[in-house]
């Protein structure tokens, strides 16, 4: 049980105390009425002696009385009515609340403050900790009191409501005290006529209440006297003559009303009277005479609302006080027991309460007042009381000897019995049902049970024991339960209460006394009585478990109240047990509530559930948390608590739930009520937070800029960005990683401290530690993402941004005073529209989000001026749907007016807001040893001023090409601000895709020709005669954007002064050339452009396409260069060589192509150029099907360089065109050049040379460089093509070309990098190896071109071997140096004779003259040394015999060519 004011022997003296009645004359009524009070009520505080009381027991021992009190009551000669009584409790329990605002007691569950796990939980339970959490928290709940003084109100008028009964003399008067004023002409009559009156309705028939304990009731005199008015003399002489009738021991002069209205008006005197006049009782009739003692009991009566139909009978005064009981009008007041749901105005609370401080009771009495009326109660004991109680035990133990025939004295006889042997006790259900029993009041049981109650009530427990366990065994044999019964309670409580604790407490005597009350004499009140005594002493003893179960056995369907309170109880012994079980007292607490509740008791139902929560929450018991959220919103409601039943009902629905859905629609539609019911009662008020729908604020996404436009026909707008795109991490860094590009090229190669990378839409991937920029003007698109976590659906209406706006001009000075913020919080409550001007809002009227779902919306601002803006949440409408009502099946409540959610289901407004929590942070080593988070600022955007808007469209784009087709199309620039726009640049990572055209000839017209057959090429109509012969130009990079420290990946795009102005559209040609590789590619373009007037906050803006195109196989090229080994011409000039081209068309006619036709084949390089077709086909240009090959042959000369200077052949690259068709394409013009120096270029350029250390150059190093270049020949073959393509039965032509670079001879070169195969595996081998320094050395194939050798010879020589035995032949040997150094060559005509078949091959011939020659060749010097061979048969003889060394001139190592390449030169000897 809870912690009680009173300890249990307090209690149980209290419950128990000997009953006085008072008789008053009107007069003395009259005396006591002047201070607001009866006499009962003027006496009642002093009843409790403070001094000790002794008195005799029959064997003339000495007994003391401590602490004794005497109730004084008036005589009511009706018996209260029960429905009285439980109206009474009723308010009691109701007047009772717990203190808002105070600290609450703290609980003691067991030992828990100490240390809980010491004594009864050990801490290697699991669930140890976690109820240790709940205990703390129970503790410290503002719900939970350690006390319950309801209780203790109710206990304590439960027991002054016990009717006196016929079993027992507990509750009988033992004495009357007749009271008459000295002011009435004839006192003594007066006290005559009391008198007889007290005797008639103490022994006449016609009166069965009050009971009386003895026939000869004591009577004690009372003259009270009137100081302030009265004669004192006369008093006197009537007291002395009250003496001189009655004796001093019967009467008393009592003198009160010393203080008049005038003296002492200031002086403040305690009134100890309105602790007791507050509280009801079944006795005082006179405290409802008058209006001053209207207000309801309640130390607390802020908190308490008036009972309907009180004021009805308060006023009325009672015309016979003897007669009826005055609470017996209660029941017919028309007052529910519901005291505290109806409706009296506020007002009415504050009236009363000003009603009792008005009039305070005792005004008229002065503190030696207040010591009279202590005296006289004690002189009244002392004298009157105690010795008549002594007299009586002893005419009573006295009558008892006699009839019983037994010892002397009680006492001795006592011992006797219990020393004998016992005969065992039947058990209850044994006994015959003889609860109708009545013994006659002289009967020698009953004798000896008002022994037992007249020593229990002076305390004398020893003999009041004794006497009940005698009367108790008379009881038993005569089967009279109800006074059996009766003997076994008192019995019990007198062996608890015996000093010293002879003998332990029988408990059991207890439980057969209860179970006989309420199973046999269905006295449900006796068995309460039985349960409230025995739960306390067993929670004195520590058996909170036994307490527990007495307590909830008495729980019955007869009353809800007592119930509710035995249950609450029985909550608290569960968890101040050793080992407190917390869930038990939460179910019991729960079970109170209910108990609670449906006795009308709301405010105790309320707070018992939430008592209850403290522990269920958080554990996981959803379905527990939401019946008793359900239930604390309920009675919330009930008791006008807004705002606590909108805190419940918001928990039930925030919660995972579940509840059918039946049940969610009830519980959304319950707090729909009670928030409009919030809403109603305060309009002005901010707008509350709705629970429903979740908000995933982390995925909220913003946007800033317009949406895109749809495709119109041929027209197709860039992707740019859009909240459609799901993100791509890897194309995000590739944007930031193109944008930082061309920043970095407008900033002359260094990216700006403050450069922050343009987000058009930000999310959680996007960088948000920086305040976003927006532009007036331009939308603001916020996407929240909403989720229904119920399984009814949610209507959301009228759904806005809710903003707070700080204005800011950018363009002046930073430290100007700032304006007050502008917030749309007012506008959104009453839908109006008054900051349009400031920030416009775009509203959703309408969202369904069905049962679970989640589904996004998207909300826009417009910003109209430039500042600082913050999207504080969303407002909206939150509504049930009309049909949710009849679907789910359930009811309305009968509180919420039904109409309202059927028609058009319920609907409040509120707002959620969007608070994002940023990053966690890990960069430092306090943030990783830390939780800290950094700024998530995306809905905190900065809005700039005007900035100029691009759209760009891409018109007849298309979506599939061959490889290495070209495409013309055209895009259009749209300037769609108010600001001009300039610097307009794109830049992508696939420069060779796309091409705006070269600075000087991009906006010429096309040729005549080129237009005619619809070509992308400039061509021109070729003479039949110069077939297969070379058409050369020439052209630098730079007019490409190559070269000249440009970088090919960012272009400028041409615009007419370089500004495109509001409004206005350029449009300009691309020319798009297919990838080489086949598939589907992803091609990014960021367009770059500024404003023409510079800003701080925003300096560009970026525009973002994506072109996906898919691309088909086409032609294959493959070609090799090799060295011709004819040195001698007369257009080389000192080289030549030829080039093989080999086609092959890899297309399966997918793309419903028929067949390519090689139209030209043009060279570009800096150094070479094509010079004829070697094998000329006779229809002039090659055909190819499907998988057909074609080769071809080009020699290939010298450029002509030497009409220009050297930086300017340096930069200058020829084009040579071979033509085979009737066109000639200029190749050097766009878009031929343009795609060669963008695919070619740019991939020599992603091959960096080997890194050398300029000025430490070693010289072998130098050496080897130069040999290497000697076969170097960075000669670029283009082969273009057209295809024939059937496309909805029409014949198309399409164009390409291929790109074929070749770098060194010998080496084969391809269109396309093949797929290079993945490398097998290998182990990791962990450490690293000190190789040793090798020296460079060239390679076989780049030494044998350093020096070119070819030997000059007829084919066949005649020679007359019978005329001359030796033939001599002269031989030119010729020596070409290819390098760019001088090269010292030594040749060496000795034979090799180091292998056996070195005769088999060269034969019997032999060099003739000088065997060794030493020469100085310069650079691409060539040089015939002239040799003689001689020859002695005939026969063919292989001449290549000579060995040729070189080295540079200024170094040592000697390098040998090898010959190996060179064909054999054979020479045929015939004799003539």
């Amino acid at each position: 049980m809870a912690q009680c004011l009173l300890s249990v022997h307090e209690f149980l003296q209290d419950s128990f105390i000997p009953q006085v009645a008072a008789l008053c004359s009107e007069e003395a009524e009259k005396l006591a009425r002047k201070n607001q009070l009866s006499f009962c009520e003027l006496v009642r505080p002093f009843c409790r002696l403070s001094t000790e009381v002794h008195m005799r027991d029959p064997n003339n021992q000495l007994h003391v009385i401590k602490n004794l009190k005497i109730v004084v009551n008036s005589i009511v000669t009706q018996p209260p009515l029960q429905a009285v009584i439980r109206k009474l409790l009723n308010d009691v329990v109701a007047a009772n609340q717990p203190a808002e605002g105070l600290v609450p007691n703290v609980i003691t569950a067991g030992d828990y403050d100490l240390n809980i796990s010491d004594r009864s939980i050990k801490a290697s339970v699991p669930w140890y900790n976690k109820w240790k959490e709940t205990l703390t928290e129970l503790n410290t709940s503002k719900y939970y009191s350690a006390t319950t003084p309801w209780f203790e109100s109710y206990r304590e008028s439960f027991f002054q409501c016990m009717p006196a009964s016929d079993h027992e003399f507990l509750n009988n008067y033992l004495a009357c005290m007749l009271v008459v004023s000295s002011h009435e002409p004839e006192p003594v009559e007066q006290f005559l006529k009391l008198s007889q009156e007290q005797h008639r309705i103490q022994h006449s028939t016609d009166y069965s209440y009050p009971k009386w304990f003895t026939p000869n009731t004591l009577k004690y005199y009372v003259l009270l006297h009137d100081v302030s008015g009265g004669d004192e003399k006369r008093a006197d002489s009537i007291y002395e003559e009250m003496i001189q009738r009655y004796g001093t021991q019967g009467c008393y002069l009592l003198k009160i009303n010393s203080r008049t209205s005038i003296k002492g008006a200031d002086e403040q005197i305690p009134d100890p009277w309105s602790q007791y006049i507050q509280k009801n009782s079944v006795h005082s009739q006179d405290s409802y005479e008058a209006a001053s003692t209207t207000a309801i009991p309640n130390k607390n009566s802020d908190h308490i609302v008036p009972v309907d139909g009180l004021e009805n009978y308060e006023k009325e005064a009672l015309s016979d006080s003897l007669k009826t009981h005055p609470l017996d009008q209660l029941s017919d007041t028309g007052g529910s027991f519901d005291g505290l749901d109806n409706g009296r105005p506020p007002g009415s609370t504050t009236e009363t309460k000003k009603a009792v401080t008005v009039t305070p009771h005792g005004s008229c009495l002065t503190l030696t007042d207040h010591d009279r009326i202590r005296q006289f109660v004690q002189e009244f004991t002392f004298r009157g009381l105690i010795p008549h109680v002594e007299k009586t035990i002893r005419q009573l133990n006295d009558q008892l000897i006699s009839r019983k025939g037994l010892s002397r004295s009680l006492l001795s006889a006592t011992k006797k019995w219990f020393t004998g042997g016992k005969v065992p006790e039947k058990s209850v259900n044994e006994l015959k049902n003889t609860s109708g029993l009545l013994y006659p009041p002289e009967a020698p049981e009953l004798q000896i049970r008002k022994m037992a109650d007249l020593c229990f009530l002076v305390q004398h427990y020893d003999l009041a024991y004794s006497c009940y366990h005698t009367a108790k065994k008379d009881f038993l044999n005569d089967q009279a339960m109800l006074y059996a019964a009766g003997a076994l309670e008192m019995a019990a409580v007198s062996a608890f209460l015996q000093p010293g604790a002879p003998r332990p407490y029988p408990a059991h005597y207890m439980e057969t006394a209860i179970q006989t009350f309420r199973d046999i004499c269905k006295n449900m009140v006796l068995a309460e009585r039985c349960v409230l005594l025995s739960a306390e002493i067993l929670k004195s003893q520590g058996k909170y478990s036994e307490s527990a179960a007495l307590l909830i056995r008495l729980t019955s369907e007869d009353s809800d109240l007592r119930s509710a309170l035995l249950l609450e109880q029985a909550a608290h012994c569960f968890i101040n047990m050793k080992s407190p079980m917390v869930r038990k007292f939460a179910f019991h607490m729960i079970l109170a509530g209910h108990r609670f509740s449906k006795a009308g008791q709301k405010k105790h139902a309320l707070r018992c559930y939430c008592q209850a929560m403290q522990v269920y929450k958080g554990k996981g018991w959803s379905l527990a948390e939401d019946h008793i959220n359900f239930t604390i919103g309920r009675q919330s409601v009930t008791l006008r608590q807004l705002d606590n039943a909108v805190s419940a009902f918001r928990h039930i629905l925030i919660n995972d739930s579940k509840q059918p859905a039946s049940q969610q629609g009830t519980f959304l539609r319950e707090y729909l009520y009670v928030y409009k019911n919030v809403c109603q009662q305060s309009p002005d008020s901010p707008l509350p937070q709705l629970p429903l729908p979740y908000i995933n604020s982390s995925e909220t996404r913003v946007f800033f800029g317009h949406n895109r436009r749809p495709a119109e026909g041929e027209k197709q707008a860039a992707t740019h960005v859009s909240l459609d795109q799901e993100y791509d991490g890897e194309s995000s860094q590739q944007w930031r990683e193109l944008e930082e590009q061309v920043v970095a090229v407008v900033n002359r190669g260094v990216l700006p401290v403050n450069f922050q990378p343009t987000q058009y839409c930000l999310s959680s991937n996007s960088d948000n530690s920086k305040f976003p920029l927006a532009v007036v003007q331009e939308p603001i698109t916020v996407e929240v993402s909403f989720k229904n976590p119920l399984k009814v659906p949610l209507l959301l209406t009228d759904l806005s941004l809710l903003w707070k706006f700080q204005p800011k001009d950018f363009s002046r000075n930073q430290n100007e005073e700032l304006k007050e913020p502008i917030s749309n919080e007012k506008d959104l409550l009453s839908k109006e529209k008054s900051f349009s001007d400031v920030i416009g809002t775009e509203d959703i009227s309408e969202l369904l989000i069905n049962n679970e779902e989640t589904k996004i919306a998207r909300l826009k601002l417009f910003p109209q001026q430039t500042g600082e803006l913050h999207i504080l949440g969303i407002v909206y409408n939150l509504s049930t749907i009309p049909s949710a009502n009849s679907l789910d099946g359930v009811a309305p409540p009968n509180n919420v007016p039904t109409g309202k959610f059927i028609s058009n289901g319920m609907s409040v407004r509120g707002r959620q807001d969007l608070e994002i929590q940023g990053p966690r942070l890990n960069g430092t080593k306090e943030e990783k040893t830390s939780i800290q988070y950094g700024p998530d600022r995306r809905l905190d955007p900065i809005i700039t001023p005007q900035m100029p808007l691009l759209e760009v469209f891409f018109i007849n784009f298309p979506t599939g090409l061959l490889c290495g087709e070209i495409r013309k199309a055209h895009v259009e620039f749209v300037n769609v601000s108010k600001c001009p726009l300039t610097g307009l640049k794109v830049v992508s990572k696939r420069p060779e895709f796309f091409t705006f055209g070269s600075n000087t000839e991009a906006r010429t017209p096309l040729s005549p020709a080129a237009s005619m057959n619809c070509s992308a090429y400039k061509t021109v109509v070729t003479d039949s005669t110069s077939g297969c012969s070379v058409l050369t130009s020439s052209v630098t990079p730079v007019d490409f954007g190559f070269g000249g420290g440009h970088q090919p990946e960012v272009v400028d795009i041409p615009l007419t002064d370089s500004v495109l102005a509001p409004g206005a559209s350029v449009q300009l040609p691309l020319w798009l050339r297919g990838p080489d590789e086949e598939g589907v590619h992803e091609i990014n373009f960021l367009f770059y452009y500024e404003s023409t007037e510079k800003q701080s906050q925003m300096r560009h803006r970026v525009l973002r396409h994506t072109a996906v195109i898919c691309t088909s196989k086409s032609l294959n090229v493959r070609a090799t260069v090799s060295r011709s080994n004819a040195l001698q011409d007369e257009e080389s000039k000192g080289g030549k060589m030829l080039v093989f081209v080999d086609v092959e068309n890899m297309n399966t006619s997918e793309a419903g192509v028929k067949e390519f036709h090689i139209v030209q084949v043009s060279s570009s390089s800096r150094n070479w150029k094509l010079q004829k077709s070697v094998n000329p086909a006779a229809d002039k240009d090659t055909k190819l099907t499907s998988r057909e090959r074609a080769k071809m042959c080009f020699k290939v000369v010298r450029c002509n360089q030497s009409s220009l200077s050297a930086e300017q052949s340096s930069d200058k690259y020829t084009f040579g065109d071979i033509v085979f068709g009737g066109e000639q394409i200029i190749s050097s013009t766009t878009p031929c050049a343009d795609f060669f120096f963008r695919s070619c270029l740019s991939k020599f350029k992603k091959k960096p040379l080997p890194p050398t250390n300029g000025s430490l150059k070693s010289a072998p190093d130098e050496s080897v460089r130069l040999i290497q270049k000697c076969s170097e020949v960075n000669l670029h073959v283009i082969v273009l093509w057209k295809a024939y393509v059937i496309e909805d039965n029409k014949q198309l032509i399409i164009e390409g070309q291929h790109h074929v670079t070749l770098h060194t001879i010998g080496t084969e070169a391809l269109s396309f990098p093949q797929k290079q195969e993945q490398p097998e595996m290998v182990l990791l081998k962990f450490g690293r190896t000190e190789q040793p320094a090798v020296a460079v050395r060239p390679s076989p194939e780049q030494l044998s071109n350093l020096i070119k050798t070819s030997l000059q010879y007829p084919e066949s020589f005649n020679h007359p071997f019978h005329q001359k035995s030796l033939c001599i032949v002269p031989v030119t040997l010729v020596l070409s140096n290819s390098s760019h150094a001088d090269v010292e060559v030594i040749i060496d005509l000795r034979h090799k004779t180091t292998g056996p078949e070195a005769l088999e091959i060269h034969g019997s011939f032999t060099w003739l003259g000088q065997t060794q020659y030493k020469l100085h060749l310069k650079s691409h010097e060539v040089f015939g040394l002239k040799l003689n061979a001689c020859f002695v048969h005939t026969g063919i003889y292989n001449l290549g015999t000579p060995r040729v060394f070189a080295k540079l001139a200024n170094q040592v190592t000697l390098f040998e060519t090898s010959q190996q390449s060179s064909m054999p030169a054979l020479i045929v000897i015939n004799n003539v």
